[in-house]
């Protein structure tokens, strides 16, 4: 039997752009998908703490360094910038696997960046 269990998270980031006219998806700054276990294109949820609103979507690698959070196309029209969200993504693994496993879960700081 397979089970979904959360994968990796960044909490509590703050969205630094949204662009309406684009293709769809989340652009995550690479520090932070690399700290979070991501991949472009991977699938993720994510979630507003502002307005309460949840998305799918996929990610797209932002800029090394810049804090970059920008919510892209249609999704665009679900947030602000400023508002916190939080980004999931789950995996899909065999019930004995999900008992050991442990995700990657990082809380950048309030500029979108890693604690030194």
């Amino acid at each position: 039997m397979n089970i979904e269990v959360l994968k990796s998270k960044i909490h509590r980031v703050r969205l630094t752009q949204v662009e309406l006219h684009y293709v769809g998806s989340i652009t995550i700054d690479e520090d932070l998908m690399d700290a979070a276990n991501l991949i472009e294109g991977e699938k993720v949820q994510v979630v507003n703490i502002n307005n309460g609103e949840r998305l799918e979507t996929y990610v797209i690698t932002g800029e090394r360094g810049s804090g970059m959070i920008c919510m892209n196309g249609p999704a665009a029209r679900k947030a602000q910038v400023g508002d916190i969200i939080i980004i999931i993504s789950y995996a899909s693994m065999e019930f004995e696997e999900a008992k050991r496993f442990k995700p990657m879960v990082i809380f950048p700081d309030a500029h979108n960046r890693l604690p030194v």
